[in-house]
This record gives C-alpha cells, structure tokens and sequence, in this order.
C-alpha cells in the first residue's frame, strides 16, 4: 500500500472542503427545486446546469482537499453541506429555518462530528491496490444495485434514493484519493497503469450514479435526503479507510462504542429531518409547489 506522508497542510483540507460544501448545498436547493420534473425537462432547464457546474466545483475542490488530508478527516467534512443547504433552501423561500429543522441538524451534526473526531489515521494517506480496487467496486455494484431497488419499491421513500447516492459518493472519493496520490507522484502517466486508469473511470460512474440518486432522492424534500447522504457518504468512506487503507478508530473499544452513539445520534437528526415536509399543513405545501413551479416554468421558459 503507497503512503504520502500528511504534515500540516489538515488546514487546507479543511478550507476546501467548506468552499466545497457551499458549492454542494447550493447545487442541493436548486435539484430539491426540481425533483419532480422529467429528465427531458431536465435537460431543458437552465437552473438544473447551473447544479451540475455547481455540484462539477464542489466536486473538484474535493478532489484537490483529498490530497491535503486523509479520507477520514476530508469526507466527514461534507457534513457542513447539510447546514448550509437547509439555510440556503430556507432564505430562497423567504422562511425561517424552523426549530424542528435546526434540532434534526444539530444532531445529525453533532453525530457525524463525533465520528469525523473518533475516526483517524496512522498520519498517512493510504491508497487502494490492485485487488482491494476490484474488490471494491464489486461491493459497492451489490449495495448500490440494493439501495436502487429498494428505492424504486411502490410507495418507499425517497431516502433510499438518497443513501445510494451517499454510498455513491462515499467510495468515489476513496478512489479519487487513490487516483490523486498516484498522479502526484508519478504524473499525469500514472493513468497508463490499467488499476489505476479503471480508477479513474470509476469516479466518473460513480459520480453519474449518485447524482442520479441523489436528484431522485429531492422528491422526498431537502434536509432529509441531503442528511442522508451526509451521513451515508463520510460512513462509506469511514469504512474503506478502516478497513482497507489501514485508519482506526480512536480510544479503542471506548471510541468505538463512542462512535456507534455519534452514527445513532446522526440517524435521529435524519429522522427528525425526515418529518419537516411531512409536518407541512396543505397551504404550506401547496404554496411551496406553487413557487417551484413558477420557478422551474421561468427557467424552462425564459422568454416566455
């Protein structure tokens, strides 16, 4: 397994990773706005390109924040997107944030805090070799071919939508860091060595994957899905990191029963999320519709 030694450079990783979350929550409300419309409608729909520049930046500062920190440290970062797309989605429609909202987000906050605290590493950027990039991927089709059935299921929710599109993520940056740590060192040739090349192709599936699930996971509102996948994501990564790339967590017995609390503490601010929209009287429904439509029409439509 190649290492690259990490320094102080964890407060660059860190700076990149908010401007990246920014980037996230903002492509996040504009695809919540958008849920229901068709792929063809879609594609017709200026806003909806504006959220695949915006999510293509978020993206890219990721990229360049894996090679500045460890994969445990960087993806739990993603967290901060939930924050600022619930904020961001509530001052477009001209609300309050409301209490429920900000009790969901604290929790879910505070859990994954607590796992991004407990989780750590050797002081070194490990990559994937050969046969764990294969295993891998084998993995994560299985899961995401599950999480995509389920979700498809008539009359489940949307939030197995949603933590596809985590999962989706989740192990595209484990691939993203290996990808990055061998161009660092070798250059743009370390693309000629066939793991390394079926990498690269990977992120670039994965990531249509879990836009995909995540614009499908919207239909279910915003905090929610958005929880979801900020708790799904830094979880899978966690995983890999653990169990592959030789990270641990900290305190030993105690830190892990610390982090199982933190993970619960995560699932009862998506839960308590989950319950937003449903908690909606009809007015506010029908009046949010309303404005997404008109919204949605106008972008379409912008002559008209």
């Amino acid at each position: 397994m190649l290492v690259v030694e990490v320094s102080e450079m964890a407060p660059i990783a860190v700076a990149l990773c908010l401007a990246s979350a920014l980037s996230y929550a903002a492509a996040a409300v504009l695809q919540e706005r958008l849920a229901d419309r068709s792929t063809t409608v879609l594609l017709r729909t200026s806003s909806w390109w504006v959220a695949i520049g915006l999510n293509g930046g978020g993206a890219a500062l990721h990229v360049v924040a894996l090679r500045y920190g460890p994969l445990s440290l960087v993806q739990p970062l993603g967290v901060i997107t939930l924050v600022l797309a619930v904020a961001l989605g509530a001052w477009t429609t001209r609300r309050a944030v409301t209490r429920s909202e900000w009790h969901g987000i604290g929790l879910t906050v505070a859990g994954l805090g607590g796992i991004m605290v407990l989780a750590g590493s050797a002081g070194d950027i490990g990559v994937l070799s050969g046969g764990q990039l294969i295993g891998l991927l084998l993995v994560a089709a299985a899961l995401l071919t599950a999480l995509g059935g389920w979700s498809t299921v008539p009359g489940a929710s949307g939030l197995w939508a949603a933590a596809a599109a985590g999962v989706a993520f989740g192990v595209s940056s484990a691939l993203t860091q290996t990808v990055a740590v061998h161009i660092s060192g070798q250059g743009i040739g370390a693309l000629r060595h066939p793991f390394v090349a079926l990498a690269a192709i990977a992120i670039g599936v994965l990531a249509g994957v879990g836009l995909f699930f995540a614009q499908r996971s919207y239909r279910a509102g915003l905090a929610a899905p958005v929880a979801v996948v900020a708790l799904a994501n830094p979880v899978a990564a966690a995983t890999i990191g653990l169990v592959l790339l030789g990270e641990r967590i900290v305190g030993g017995t105690v830190g892990i029963a610390m982090a199982g609390l933190s993970a619960f503490a995560a699932v009862l601010g998506v839960a308590l999320l989950s319950r937003v929209r449903a908690d909606e009287t009809p007015t506010e429904a029908t009046g949010r519709l309303q404005a997404e439509l008109a919204e949605a029409d106008a972008a379409t439509n912008p002559g008209g």
